[in-house]
């Protein structure tokens, strides 16, 4: 008995009547304090080398090597991703560990970024990529569902939540990510001129104000509607870049009246003539304005960029180009049960001619794609005498199209 009472940890000298346990070793013991301490420690180091490393995670690119990496996703939209690469890139600057000059202490601000272009032109795509290739979380908000407190709808705060669910509940992580505001013309007011009556449109982007700028958002864990009870998780939105995406469908005659182009072909005091088929290239920050959206969330959207409508060459190309082409996806899904796919130019051209008529931009090519294919891609894996290629002809084309339900469909 006398021998057991001279037995103690190994670290801080408890001996074993003092301690709930003592775990032995080969050569010492250690009590159950000493691990839960260990354990404090061991935790609080793992925490801190993983927030390290994600920050060393973060790959920061010059502006041209982020522009290469889109030219492999996106077809065209030279403009667009010259704009977004160098914003991304001197924004990415402010997050990871650069030198500050101790004298002038200049403090970077954000340059959150404002795409203005139609529908099916690539706007989420080229935020997709961009966090695809930073290795951050991103997330994609529909603006249209976001009213201010108080109003049927979700809080604006339920974007961050979003962003912390792609995180995986990791605040440090979340704080350096993208998320991209799908229609944000949607919540724009009637005109540039401040209502006389409550506008709950203007009420949601005063709403966004706050976290466009540097502040901390308390956000529900689990999303939905704040209230007191809940547990919320501060998440600081200094460092998370936004990008807002509209079509902003009507903006060109707000352009043409700025630029005084309706009775002439010229620009107002200049020479230069302009482009009418393209009048998005002309887009100014007045033009948002007069479009309905505040001078305050014009002012947090720094960066203004417009895409180019997609013509059918570019449409060819989006078919088959990119590393993630269409044409080269079906050609994957074929190749999996042992069919090599064949698409004859003629078939090609029929697609794009159908996208230009219907207005569907890329995302029509891939809904067209689908109506001609389903029958093949339902048919072959269950044939007995299983064909080795498939080759998709204009009249096969042709005849599942006039099939479809776009047969029905009047051409815009």
């Amino acid at each position: 008995m006398a021998k057991d009472n001279l037995i103690r940890c190994s670290f801080c000298g408890r001996d074993k009547r003092e301690a709930k346990m003592l775990i032995a070793g080969q050569q010492g013991h250690i009590c159950d304090t000493c691990v839960a301490e260990a354990f404090k420690i061991v935790s609080a180091d793992a925490d801190a080398s993983a927030k390290e490393g994600a920050k060393q995670s973060l790959k920061l690119l010059k502006p041209h090597a982020i522009k290469e990496y889109l030219d492999q996703y996106i077809v065209g939209q030279d403009e667009a991703k010259k704009v977004i690469s160098v914003a991304v890139y001197n924004h990415f600057k402010r997050v990871v560990n650069v030198k500050k000059d101790s004298k002038d202490d200049i403090e970077i601000e954000k340059s959150n970024v404002i795409l203005v272009g139609e529908t099916g032109t690539g706007k989420t795509l080229i935020a997709r990529t961009i966090a695809k290739l930073l290795n951050v979380p991103f997330c994609i908000a529909d603006a249209t569902v976001f009213t201010e407190a108080g109003y049927v709808g979700e809080d604006v705060e339920s974007i961050i939540t979003r962003l912390l669910q792609e995180a995986n509940y990791d605040v440090a992580s979340a704080e350096r990510g993208i998320v991209f505001i799908d229609e944000i013309d949607k919540i724009s007011r009637k005109g540039d001129k401040p209502s006389l009556t409550r506008d709950i449109k203007e009420g949601t982007q005063q709403a966004l104000l706050k976290l466009l700028e540097d502040s901390i958002a308390n956000v529900p864990p689990q999303g939905g509607r704040k209230h007191p009870d809940a547990k919320m998780i501060q998440v600081n939105t200094k460092n998370i870049l936004f990008i807002c995406g509209g079509a902003f469908d009507g903006i060109e005659r707000a352009i043409a009246k700025r630029l005084n182009t309706q009775a002439i072909g010229f620009a107002l005091n200049t020479e230069e003539e302009l482009d009418k088929t393209n009048m998005l290239q002309y887009v100014s920050p007045q033009d948002l304005k007069s479009f309905g959206l505040i001078p305050e969330l014009i002012g947090r959207l720094p960066v203004l960029t417009y895409l180019n409508p997609l013509d059918a060459e570019t449409l060819k190309l989006i078919l088959t180009e990119p590393k993630n082409a269409i044409i080269k996806q079906y050609e994957h899904l074929f190749e999996i049960d042992g069919v090599k796919l064949k698409v004859e130019p003629a078939a090609l051209d029929f697609i794009v001619k159908k996208a230009m008529e219907f207005k569907l931009g890329a995302r029509g090519l891939r809904s067209i794609c689908e109506a001609i294919m389903v029958d093949a891609m339902f048919d072959i894996p269950s044939e007995e005498n299983q064909v080795k290629s498939f080759t998709l002809t204009l009249k096969y084309a042709k005849e599942k199209m006039n099939r479809s339900k776009f047969s029905k469909l009047k051409a815009a």
